[in-house]
């Protein structure tokens, strides 16, 4: 897998992939910064987030399970000082369907913390990961 970082100006950069895509970051005003796109550590964030999501999803839908929407919440803490390396992670999944398995939901869940998903089994070599879920009723 290979990326690309352009700088753009003072603290700013577009990131590429090699499937063409792009996505802007920046700084925060006080970093230099205009605060026109995401900060790295939230793209990581994010990039881990949608990881597990896809694993959660695929894996309830394989089972058959009537899911029809995963968010997954994410609460990081940073260490104090720099680095300011995420010390804690938690990964709380809201999952919407009618009639769903909770058992199948809490295999799904541990399976991508513990088999799948490569975001989080990386980053959980160095950072608290925890993970839970709850499971709602859809309005259809």
């Amino acid at each position: 897998m290979k990326v690309r970082i352009k700088w753009v100006e003072d603290v700013c950069f577009v990131g590429e992939s090699e499937t063409g895509h792009a996505v802007v970051l920046d700084g925060a005003p006080e970093n230099g910064g205009r605060n026109i796109g995401m900060r790295p550590m939230e793209m990581l964030l994010i990039g881990m987030g949608t990881c597990t999501s896809f694993d959660v999803v695929t894996i309830l839908k394989k089972a058959r399970q009537p899911i029809v929407n995963c968010v997954a919440e994410i609460d990081a803490t940073r260490a104090d000082e720099i680095p300011k390396v995420f010390t804690k992670i938690h990964v709380h999944f809201v999952i919407t369907g009618n009639n769903l398995n909770e058992t199948q939901v809490e295999r799904a869940v541990k399976l991508s913390a513990e088999k799948y998903c490569s975001a989080s089994i990386m980053l959980s070599k160095s950072v608290d990961i925890t993970h839970d879920f709850e499971i709602k009723a859809s309005d259809h």
